[in-house]
């Protein structure tokens, strides 16, 4: 089945669907996604959209404070960007219809970690549910754009898919749609399209423990890096800091941890070791208000000295009332699990969090094969550099999708269209696979593989028998692939070893410990200031 359409969107996260909104509504959008149009790492954000928004904040405080989280590696252009055009797209929400928290009239500003003024807007404790909420509201009344619920992308469309256009060089390659799979029938679908958006989220079920929904499986970052595109900093893997502990979960290690947002250490939450004593103030004058991973290695590194398998984030020290009021989703969820949070500490372990590299985007969210674009987590702006600030996140993919959009309505049209014969998919000859237990088999060993050796602390030891361990199930899988015909868990599964090996072999290139990749080997920024640029170029 061939389908054409001005704009192909595959990711329904705020990335994705603020992007569909902003298409001029005179072009065709057909948006693809996974699940339900509400499952995404969006509808999981708790903590909320960092923004200049205070009169006594200003542009310059909130840029020094991501330049300072970024370690050095942040783009300032595209910090700059990020900042001064993202209260302008917090009042555009507001429009939309997306209810934040108000207080006294004003917009409830929160405080989290690295910040150095209350700028965090937030709707309560759930703020990506709301503004999802709105925007596929939003997006139901426009006629113009087509989301297919359920669809899977297999692999973008390129020169490599087209015979007598394989030899092209990769700096001239095009990006004509992709191929996508229906779940439910089994139908490969060939939709062809003027311009492709990734915005498909992370890639966090990539470890063993995991804020990310089961969907986050890096998806776009490995059609993207089979296409040819650049992909930069992939190293730089965010461990949140305070994810709920509970033993049952590690029993199921496809189930994503309960995050305890970082909006609960701003309000005043203690860290504390299984006996009850402070650690923080060892690690960071900021104590539990230093960024991300200052936390997560210090939690680490206290957890492997004690061989313990939690540390407690406390906040019973606080008016009861006033917890409720902050947090209520995180009250709900930790009384069901039998912590009541008013009276009792919080268990909390790191867990994978967010993707800081991913495919290297310029200002106006183009990617280096043309017609080819991204925006939110899956994405290299630039802005995050070593380490990502706070609730930064959504902000980028608000201002970045929206910057995308607006490049592409202004060249749909213009420009030529010419485009080869695109083949239909072909799986003739293959089989239908019978052997799941090799998906669900190796599924857990790359989990584990990526938690034990890639995960807060490394080394160039640890690392060598990672590259080993996935290149192994690559050759496995691929085999396996090229066998069978193509179902979802399949598809998942490739992107994740491909994932792996891109996050490996970026870590393997940096030689030194910097923002998010830390090192035994090199304790010790380099002088030396670069990014970890990779392509594949086997096609």
């Amino acid at each position: 089945m061939e389908i054409n359409t001005d704009v192909l969107i595959i990711g329904s996260g705020i990335a994705g669907l603020y992007a569909a909104l902003k298409v001029d509504e005179n072009f065709r959008v057909i948006l693809v996604t996974k699940k339900n149009s509400a499952e995404s790492n969006t509808n999981l954000a708790q903590g909320g959209i960092a923004s200049v928004i205070d009169p006594k904040d200003s542009y310059e405080r909130h840029i020094e404070d991501t330049l300072i989280a970024g370690a050095g590696l942040c783009k300032k252009e595209a910090v700059e960007i990020l900042v001064t055009e993202g209260p302008e797209r917090i009042r555009d929400l507001m429009k939309i219809g997306a209810h934040f928290t108000f207080k006294d009239g004003k917009l409830d500003l929160a405080k989290e970690g690295g910040h150095s003024a209350h700028r965090i807007v937030h709707a309560a404790d759930l703020t990506g549910r709301e503004v999802e909420r709105a925007l596929l509201e939003a997006i139901s009344s426009r006629k113009n754009i087509e989301m297919m619920e359920n669809h899977i992308a297999i692999d973008l469309i390129t020169e490599h898919n087209v015979f007598h256009l394989k030899e092209q060089e990769i700096k001239n390659r095009h990006c004509w749609g992709a191929y996508v799979l229906d779940a439910k029938s089994g139908v490969v679908k060939t939709i062809k399209a003027q311009k492709t958006l990734l915005a498909t989220g992370g890639l966090g079920q990539v470890y063993l423990h995991t804020t990310n929904p089961l969907i986050a499986t890096g998806d776009g970052f490995a059609m993207a890096y089979r296409a040819g595109a650049k992909i930069g900093n992939m190293e730089f893997i965010q461990f949140h800091p305070t994810s709920f502990y509970s033993s049952s979960d590690y029993s199921n290690v496809t189930k994503p941890s309960f995050l305890i947002s970082e909006a609960v250490r701003g309000f005043g939450g203690i860290l504390r070791t299984k006996d009850g004593q402070e650690f923080m103030h060892k690690y960071d004058s900021r104590k539990e208000l230093a960024p991300r991973d200052i936390v997560a290695r210090a939690i680490d590194n206290e957890l492997k000295k004690r061989g313990d398998e939690f540390v407690y984030l406390d906040i019973t020290h606080k008016d009861k009332e006033q917890i409720k009021e902050h947090f209520p989703h995180i009250f709900k969820n930790c009384l069901e699990a039998g912590i009541d949070i008013t009276k009792e500490y919080i268990p909390v372990v790191p867990a994978a969090h967010y993707a800081c590299g991913g495919i290297v985007v310029d200002t106006c969210g183009r990617a280096s094969l043309k017609n080819l674009y991204a925006c939110g987590e899956v994405t290299m702006t630039g802005v995050h550099g070593a380490n990502r600030l706070a609730s930064n996140s959504l902000l980028e993919a608000l201002v970045y999708s929206f910057r995308a959009a607006s490049d592409m309505n202004s060249l749909i049209g213009k420009e030529a269209r010419e485009m080869p014969q695109i083949p239909s998919w072909d799986d003739s000859g293959t089989l239908t696979a019978d052997e799941k237990i090799m998906i669900t088999h190796s599924v857990k060993e790359v989990k584990q593989v990526m938690w034990d050796y890639v995960g807060i602390v490394r080394s160039d030891l640890r690392l060598d028998r990672a590259f080993h361990r996935i290149h192994n199930l690559y050759l496995e899988i691929e085999n396996m692939y090229k066998k069978t015909k193509v179902f979802e868990s399949i598809l998942e599964l490739r992107n994740l070893i491909t994932c792996s090996h891109m996050i490996i072999k970026s870590a393997k290139m940096r030689k030194e410990s910097r923002g998010l990749h830390y090192t035994l080997d090199y304790l010790k920024p380099s002088e030396e200031i670069h990014d970890t640029i990779i392509q594949n170029r086997i096609l």
